[in-house]
C-alpha cells in the first residue's frame, strides 16, 4: 500500500504518466469538461474535496511551469486568486476569458472535478520537468 501522496489509483496514474507540456485541468464541479477528455471525479458533495485540497495534493507530486486562470477570477474570487498566486508563485501564467478556458479545455490530457463551489476556481496546469535542465 502507498504510504503517502495520492492514494486515488486514477489520479496518481494519469500524474505519473504526464510528459513535459502536457497540460490538465482542477476544475470545480460544475465545468463542462469537453467529451473524449478523461475526468477524475473527485467531487462528492458541494464544498468537498476542496480547489485547495486537491491543488495542494497535485503540487506535492506534479511539476507545473505554466497555468492559465480566467480572468474573471481577479474580481469574483481574489481570495482564491491569491492562494494561486502564493502556491504558484514564480511560474508563468495567463489570463484569458471563461469562454476561452472552457475551449482550451478541449486539448488538456486530463480534468479533476472538485467539489468546489465557488466562482471561476478552473486552472490549466502545463507539466513542466522535475529535473534541472
Amino acid at each position: 500500500m502507498k504510504k503517502r501522496g495520492i492514494i486515488n489509483v486514477q489520479l496518481a496514474g494519469l500524474i505519473a504518466g504526464l510528459g513535459h507540456k502536457d497540460t490538465f485541468m482542477v476544475a470545480d464541479g460544475g465545468m463542462p469538461i469537453p467529451q473524449g477528455v478523461e475526468i477524475v471525479d473527485l467531487a462528492l458533495c458541494g464544498g468537498v474535496p476542496t480547489f485547495r485540497q486537491v491543488m495542494d495534493a497535485i503540487l506535492d507530486e506534479a511539476e507545473v511551469e505554466h497555468y492559465t486562470l480566467a480572468g474573471e477570477i481577479v474580481d469574483k474570487n481574489p481570495e482564491l486568486l491569491a492562494y494561486i498566486e502564493g502556491k504558484l508563485s514564480g511560474v508563468e501564467y495567463e489570463m484569458v476569458s471563461h469562454v476561452e478556458l472552457k475551449e482550451m479545455s478541449e486539448g488538456i490530457k486530463f480534468a479533476v472535478r472538485t467539489g468546489e463551489f465557488t466562482p471561476y476556481p478552473n486552472i490549466i496546469l502545463r507539466a513542466g520537468v522535475a529535473f534541472p535542465a
